[in-house]
């Protein structure tokens, strides 16, 4: 089946998400991960903003169905959700790589 290059993809959050927590909940001593004011570890903060991601994009997706199939005629609005939708992408992956960078960084230190 051909697939339209506009066409944003969901991100696979349930297993990822359980690889990434397994990878820093083994690096973090009991009692001490770090939390943010209101209570959130910075994990917890990564996965609500993965997941604010994918609802952008699947929200994007939506539009153009909707746009495709007729249901909307309103062409700024659908691509301005495709553009919310690939800029916060593209925004999630420089956070990955600066995360991916220093965790190497860390790794690399002598101990």
């Amino acid at each position: 089946m051909p697939t339209n290059p506009t066409t944003l993809r969901p991100m696979p959050l349930p297993e990822e998400s359980g690889r990434l927590r397994e990878a820093l909940g083994s690096r973090i001593p009991s009692g001490q991960e770090g939390r943010t004011a209101d209570g959130k570890s910075f994990l917890d903060t990564l996965e609500e903003s993965i997941q604010q991601v994918n609802n952008l994009q699947e929200q994007a997706n939506q539009a153009i169905d909707d746009l495709a199939t007729g249901e909307s005629k309103d062409v700024a609005q659908t691509m301005l959700a495709v553009q919310k939708a690939s800029l916060s992408f593209q925004m999630m992956t420089q956070v990955r790589n600066k995360i991916v960078q220093a965790y190497e960084d860390v790794m690399r230190m002598p101990m």
